[in-house]
């Protein structure tokens, strides 16, 4: 490894909303992009490896079983009619409701 303390300039294209939204998150921990890389570059270098392992994203169903999973909903019983549909009462159960009308 080179000791001279030299800089070095690092160009990358990035998601203009990924870019934005860790800048805000690297801000509120007083930190900055350029920090925040050679951070990053440093642990490699330690570590000789990425820093933290990559996962292929979650499928829709993977993530909204992970979200149902977090939250822990409490399980109720819930009335049907004659055909066997649930009958859900927007009063009783406000949240189960909107999930069922908008998703």
């Amino acid at each position: 490894m080179n000791n001279v303390n030299t800089k070095s300039s690092v160009n990358v294209k990035i998601d203009s909303n990924v870019k934005t939204l860790a800048n805000h998150i690297l801000g509120s921990m007083g930190i900055d992009q350029t920090t925040a890389i050679d951070m990053f570059y440093r642990q490699v270098i330690k570590e000789q490896r990425l820093p933290f392992q990559p996962a292929a994203a979650l499928s829709l169903d993977e993530q909204i079983v992970a979200a149902a999973l977090k939250r822990n909903p409490k399980r109720v019983a819930l009335p049907t009619n004659e055909n066997g549909e649930v009958i859900i009462d927007k009063e009783k159960y406000p949240d189960i409701y909107e999930w069922a009308v908008n998703g």
